[in-house]
């Protein structure tokens, strides 16, 4: 790949792909003299390579470093099934062999295997006394056939492991071509098997053996390692596309004040201005429910006093300027301030230091705030900017004023969930210490995810931002708090229809509202999340087997319904490509969710028409909802730029035909009296094309 061209459609066709069968990519322009050719051979420029890399995390695509990588992952993720985890067994006649394994394994991310007590024992009972006992599994060098083929089957069977590795070089008492016969049955195991035979001419008929097998072979075994790094981590960003979110805060506290945020980003663009001071920044925090500190404006010496009273000593001053962005670097801030004399002399301070660089007009006062003392707490960062092919990307990683000599970061593009906020957590260093270190108890991970998931939201929802940080977000065991913030807006001039767009399409709330089935039950009609599996799950349960014969035109079993791979396809979608309404209401027996229908719009492929399917619980049918959800997918269509909504429908299927007809589908028979469907067509709008010709 030299450019990606339209990079939310490239993302939303990866991840459909990606679903059915390996996508690996390598890309060509990775340094900035190679960008710079790529941009005189494409004409395009592109993006940060480390927010693609982010972007094909995100979308389940494979990415490696090297031709020869693309070929190795081709053949192996052709032949063997991908590892669960980073955990390898090795399993080597050679004890040199086996440790530069080792080494190329650790440094590329994976981890050796812990062999189980119950392993250990079964290979001492056939190996010589000197084996290693322990991982890589030392067979020695006189191994023969028949000891490599029953170390494989006990190692292949423990459970601490996720793959394995078989070394063979070639020594006095070593077979082989006899050593790959006997491994060979094992080519179909539930977990991958790689192998490295060395020696060259020697090792060759062995070789062909186990490639014939389905076992890819290498020559040096840090290359296997290297393939079987590239394996695990290919399972672990493909397995976020199948995980299931835990439910959004706007389930308990109504969600965030997006009305709030915009006025106040209004108003700063109003007076000319393109970035908020701290005080502003956190008011548009807290309108989203991201925790910050008590923060007072004030405009003399005197006035700072009386807010420190007011919030308790030690306090925090800090400049409070229309212009000044980075505090630390002009002397804005003054801690550990624990009296009213403290307070006076920091504020004098702070004017004094503008003052002394020639800023004496940037300052606009000072904000008070609590000095925040937390000895298990960390600093982290959490921010976005905009990058030129992916539009909002968010960042999360160590914070504090070294942030960008540590740079120890993670990239991610908007919006998140709380899966895939910890998954941008897991790949910084900063993770490990966040779950507890050295006697430090753990900083609550939950809460953490959910802060990140309001962050992106306020990313993609208040599309004026163009930078915004918070730095330092203070996480503790018992507290995480935003003790400053950051937030510059796009440039006047720009026009609204110019303001970058997330490369992945947010959730589409303006295709939510409210509703009344017949009865006067209320009902929220909402398009369709991750989080909702446990919901899809509990509505199959209560279908009968004619409305899933109707909507399948077979009886789909309940168990093939509600699988895991399945539900998380059908709630997991991408927004571009389908639309899928919930009819979701409280349930009258426990007070808790339940969805009632679902209602699907799907773009045909290679066409500009959606298809739509429906499922309504048998106890709300003959409500009028499956008529309000049709009507709802028909706007939905209009607004999305659809030619036609079709479906195919059961011949026996009345009720579905009566609800089409009402709302202008036209309904279709087939000239085979056989055919056991009807199609509905509805026009929405005539093609331009077709327009263009009927005005000639």
């Amino acid at each position: 790949m030299e450019s990606i061209g339209d990079a939310r459609s490239f993302l939303s066709a990866a991840r459909e792909v990606a679903l059915q069968k390996p996508i690996i990519v390598i890309k060509a322009g990775r340094t900035e003299e190679a960008a710079r050719a790529a941009l005189s051979h494409t004409g395009s420029l592109a993006g940060s390579d480390e927010v693609l890399s982010a972007a094909f995390r995100r979308t389940g695509v494979l990415r490696v470093d090297s031709i020869a990588d693309l070929f190795y992952m081709a053949e192996v993720l052709a032949k063997q099934p991908r590892p669960e985890g980073p955990r390898l067994t090795i399993l080597t006649n050679a004890g040199g062999a086996g440790v530069l394994a080792t080494d190329a394994l650790v440094q590329g991310g994976g981890r050796l295997a812990e062999l189980s007590e119950e392993t250990k024992k079964k290979l001492d009972e056939f190996l010589p006394p000197h084996w290693s006992h322990g991982n890589p599994v030392d067979i020695l060098g006189d191994a023969d056939p028949e000891r490599y083929a029953k170390a494989l089957e006990v190692t292949l069977a423990d459970e601490n492991s996720d793959g394995l590795l078989v070394i063979l070089t070639p020594q006095a008492m070593t077979d082989p071509t006899q050593t790959a016969e006997q491994l060979r049955r094992f080519a179909q195991s539930r977990k991958p098997i790689l192998a490295s035979w060395m020696g060259g001419v020697e090792v060759a008929a062995g070789k062909k053996i186990l490639n014939r097998a389905g076992i890819p072979t290498f020559q040096y075994p840090d290359t296997a390692v290297r393939v079987f790094n590239y394996m695990w981590r290919y399972s672990y960003n493909l397995r976020a596309l199948y995980e299931t979110p835990s439910l959004p805060d706007d389930e308990i506290d109504g969600g965030p004040d997006r009305e709030r945020a915009q006025q106040i980003i209004e108003q700063v663009r109003r007076e000319g201005r393109t970035l908020l001071t701290e005080y502003e920044a956190k008011q548009v925090l807290e309108a989203y429910c991201l925790p910050v500190t008590p923060t007072r404006l004030a405009r003399t010496a005197d006035e700072a006093v009386a807010a420190a009273e007011e919030l308790g000593y030690p306090v925090v001053l800090k400049l409070h300027s229309l212009k000044i962005t980075h505090k630390t670097d002009v002397g804005g801030v003054q801690l550990n301030l624990d009296s009213p004399e403290a307070v006076r002399r920091a504020f004098e301070t702070i004017r004094r230091n503008l003052e002394e660089r020639g800023q004496a007009d940037a300052f606009d006062g000072v904000t008070v705030q609590p000095m925040v003392r937390a000895r298990d707490g960390y600093e982290l960062i959490i921010g976005s900017t905009i990058d030129p092919q992916f539009g909002p990307v968010l960042l999360f990683g160590a914070g504090g004023t070294l942030v960008e000599v540590y740079r120890d970061r993670a990239l991610g593009l908007p919006p998140l969930n709380t899966t895939l906020a910890r998954r941008m957590m897991e790949q910084t260093k900063v993770y490990r210490a966040l779950q507890g270190v050295r006697g430090r108890p753990p900083v609550n991970l939950d809460r953490l995810e959910k802060l990140m998931v309001r962050f992106s939201q306020l990313v993609v929802e208040q599309p004026w931002i163009r930078e915004i940080d918070v730095n330092p977000l203070l996480a503790a065991p018992d507290q995480i708090v935003a003790l400053d913030a950051r937030i510059v807006l796009h440039p006047p001039d720009l026009r609204e229809e110019e303001l970058p767009r997330p490369a992945i399409r947010p959730y589409p709330r303006q295709y939510m509202s409210t509703w009344r089935l017949k009865d006067g039950t209320p009902v929220l009609i909402r398009p369709i999340r991750p989080e909702d599996e446990p919901l899809l799950v509990e509505f199959h349960h209560k279908l009968s087997e004619r409305s899933v014969y109707l909507r399948y035109a077979s009886l789909l079993k309940l168990s093939q319904r509600v699988a895991h791979e399945r539900l998380a396809r059908l709630c997991f979608i991408d927004y571009d490509r389908e639309m899928a309404l919930v009819a979701e209401r409280r349930s009258p027996e426990t007070g808790r969710p339940e969805i009632l229908a679902v209602a699907r719009l799907t773009k045909i492929y290679g066409t500009n028409d959606g298809e739509f399917a429906m499922l309504v619980r048998d106890d709300v049918q003959g409500k009028g909802l499956g008529t309000e959800l049709l009507r709802r997918l028909i706007q939905i269509g209009e607004a999305e730029g659809l030619e036609r909504i079709v479906a195919d429908i059961l011949v026996q299927n009345h009720a579905m035909q009566h609800v089409c007809r009402k709302l202008g589908f036209r309904i279709i028979r087939s000239d085979d009296p056989a055919d056991p469907m009807v199609k509905a067509v509805r026009v929405l709008r005539v093609p331009v094309e077709r327009e263009s010709l009927a005005k000639a």
